[in-house]
C-alpha cells in the first residue's frame, strides 16, 4: 500500500447556509481520531490546523444571497491553502459546509495545471451544487460550487483562476434532490450524473469504475468530496440537509475502497458535518472510517486465489 503524507486542514466554514454547526465540524473529525486512524495504515499525519479568512467586505450583486462576502474570503483563503497543501502531500479538507469547495478544487485545480495535469472531480452527494447565485432561490452559497469551478456565470468578485474545470472531468454519485433549474443546466452539460435510481438498479461499482478508468487515461488528478448528505440519515443524521434515500453504509464504503484501490485519489474533501445534530458523534465517526477506508483500511486484503 502506497503511504502518504496527509495534510489535515481545518476548513470551520459556515456561512454557505443557515443551519448553524458545520464550524464545530474540523473538531469534530479530530476528536473522532481520524489522524490516529491514518497513522494506524502507516500513513503520516500532519495537521495544519484551522485555515482563517480575511473578509474584504464585497457587496453582493444581490441581498438575497447569504454571506456572500465572507464566502469570496474564505474561497480566497481556502484555494491559497490546498493550492500549497497539494505539494506537501495529500491533504484532507476537514469542513465546514461544501460552499467550502468552491476554495479546495480552485487551489488543486491550479497545482493541477502547473503540472500540465487534468483535475477530475467526484462529486458524492445528494445534490449536484449547480445553482449559480442567479439561479439560487434561497440564496445559499453551498449550493453554487460546482457552478463556480466549472466556469459557469454570476461569480463576480470570486477569485480567479487559469481556467475551469471541464464538466466532462466531473462526475456525481447520489442524487436524490436536484430542483428544475439545476436539472435544466446539467441536462445542458456534460458532467456525468447518476442518481440513487441509478444506483438501485444496477450498483454503485459501474459508474465508478467507468470514471476512474478516464481519470487514469488521463493521468488526471482526483478530488473527492463527500458530502455527509450522500449517505442515508438514518446512519448519518449530523447533517443539516437530511434527503432519505442515500447510500448504505456498505455502497459508501465500497466507494472508498475503490478509490484507494485506484490508487488516484489526489486530494479530499469531508464536508457538511453538523456536530450539533450529531447523535453521540456516529456520523463523525463514520466519516473518519470512510476517509481510513480511501487509504487503505480494508477487513482484508484480497489477492488472486484459484478457485479448485
Amino acid at each position: 500500500m502506497t503511504k502518504h503524507t496527509c495534510i489535515l486542514v481545518g476548513a470551520p466554514v459556515d456561512t454557505g447556509q443557515r443551519q448553524p454547526g458545520c464550524l464545530m465540524g474540523p473538531d469534530a473529525y479530530r476528536t473522532a481520531g481520524l489522524a490516529t486512524s491514518l497513522e494506524e495504515l502507516g500513513h503520516q499525519v500532519i495537521d495544519t490546523g484551522n485555515v482563517t479568512f480575511e473578509d474584504r467586505g464585497e457587496t453582493a450583486p444581490d441581498p438575497k444571497l447569504l454571506h456572500w462576502s465572507e464566502t469570496i474570503a474564505w474561497t480566497q483563503a481556502l484555494a491559497d491553502v490546498a493550492e500549497t497543501a497539494i505539494g506537501q502531500g495529500l491533504p484532507i479538507f476537514l469542513g465546514g459546509d461544501h460552499s467550502m469547495a468552491a476554495g479546495t478544487v480552485t487551489g488543486v485545480k491550479r497545482a493541477a495545471d502547473a503540472q500540465n495535469r487534468p483535475q477530475f472531480v467526484l462529486w458524492l452527494d445528494a445534490h449536484s451544487d449547480f445553482h449559480t447565485p442567479i439561479s439560487t432561490a434561497t440564496g445559499n452559497l453551498h449550493g453554487t460550487p460546482v457552478a463556480y469551478f466549472t466556469g459557469r456565470d454570476g461569480f463576480e468578485g470570486f477569485p480567479k483562476f487559469g481556467s475551469p474545470v471541464p464538466d466532462e472531468n466531473v462526475c456525481m454519485i447520489g442524487l436524490r434532490s436536484v430542483d428544475s433549474a439545476e436539472r435544466d443546466a446539467l441536462q445542458q452539460s456534460e458532467i456525468r450524473r447518476h442518481d440513487m435510481r441509478e444506483i438501485d438498479e444496477s450498483g454503485i461499482a459501474k459508474p465508478l469504475a467507468a470514471f476512474l478508468d478516464r481519470v487514469a487515461a488521463a493521468n488526471g488528478m482526483l478530488h473527492v468530496s463527500l458530502d455527509v448528505d450522500f449517505l442515508d440519515p438514518s446512519v448519518a443524521p449530523a447533517v443539516g440537509t437530511t434527503v432519505p434515500g442515500g447510500a448504505t453504509v456498505r455502497e459508501a464504503h465500497l466507494v472508498m475502497e475503490m478509490l484507494h484501490d485506484s490508487g488516484l485519489m489526489t486530494s479530499l474533501d469531508l464536508v457538511e458535518l453538523n456536530p450539533f445534530l450529531d447523535e453521540r458523534g456516529r456520523t463523525a465517526t463514520l466519516m473518519v472510517d470512510l476517509a481510513a477506508s480511501s487509504l487503505g483500511r480494508k477487513i482484508f486484503d484480497r489477492p488472486t486465489r484459484s478457485h479448485l
